[in-house]
């Protein structure tokens, strides 16, 4: 199965140290070789690269590894082949455009025997599941909500619905934002951490790092991490159950 990486914040902030361990799951720590890629929101804009080659020996993740692109939400994925070839239109996170922004779409499982029939608008360019996947739920949206998107609560109910009908294909962990909400979806394995005041020094478990998050924060600040592993070892992350669906804003999980 592949890795997912996400985060979304209360202000805008690199994700440099995380990515850090995150990459070397791409052929150094873990056997995920088959191509990465990560998103940037940057207001309506979105920053994406994407590698067919393994994020460990990618020159493309080491230019990420120490730009510090500052960012509300960041979705990144690590690949490990089940449907589709090694190839750069194969590697996720995809992106689209819905109601006028872009949303951005990254999954770890497989699903089995899922074919998606376009209605027209959207249509895959590679041969994924994921891709597949992410047409059907735009598409879906659209088809729902032809004059924008609804509000929040709107949106997450019929989110929730075609998630569960995509999940009953197989495993669907899956990370989706267009830039203002942060979805996340377990089907089997995902967690995250939530860092705020007062903050704390944090190690890696992929690689010997460690950073004292209380000398480069403000008391105000709030990060919330998703991974499918968590990418610490001396900090407490919360599991997500499977089944769930979260949405993050600002840094926290919103109840419903």
């Amino acid at each position: 199965m592949c890795q997912l990486l996400g985060m979304n914040c209360n202000v805008p902030t690199d994700i440099c140290f995380s990515f850090e361990g995150f990459s070397a799951r791409g052929g150094k720590t873990d056997e995920h070789r088959d191509g990465w890629g990560i998103a940037f929101f940057e207001g309506l804009g979105c920053r994406i690269f994407l590698d067919p080659k393994p994020s460990v020996i990618s020159p493309i993740a080491d230019l990420v590894k120490c730009y510090p692109i500052h960012s509300t939400h960041v979705i990144a994925h690590i690949r490990k082949a089940t449907q589709g070839k090694i190839a750069l239109e194969n590697c996720h996170p995809f992106c689209r455009e819905l109601w006028g922004r872009y949303w951005v779409f990254a999954h770890n499982g497989n699903l089995v025997d899922f074919d998606f029939k376009s209605a027209g608008f959207y249509k895959p360019v590679g041969n994924t599941d994921s891709e597949r996947a992410f047409c059907s739920i735009l598409e879906t949206l659209r088809q729902r909500f032809p004059d924008g998107k609804p509000p929040l609560e709107q949106l997450y109910l019929v989110l929730k619905e075609i998630t569960e009908s995509l999940a009953e294909k197989g495993v669907f962990n899956y990370l989706l934002s267009d830039g203002e909400h942060f979805f996340t979806y377990c089907s089997t394995k995902l967690s995250y951490i939530v860092r705020q005041a007062p903050f704390a020094a944090a190690h890696l478990v992929d690689e010997d790092v460690t950073v004292d998050f209380q000398e480069l924060t403000t008391p105000s600040d709030r990060v919330a991490v998703i991974a499918t592993i968590p990418l610490t070892d001396n900090e407490v992350w919360t599991q997500i159950k499977p089944g769930e669906l979260l949405v993050f804003q600002d840094g926290l999980p919103l109840k419903f």
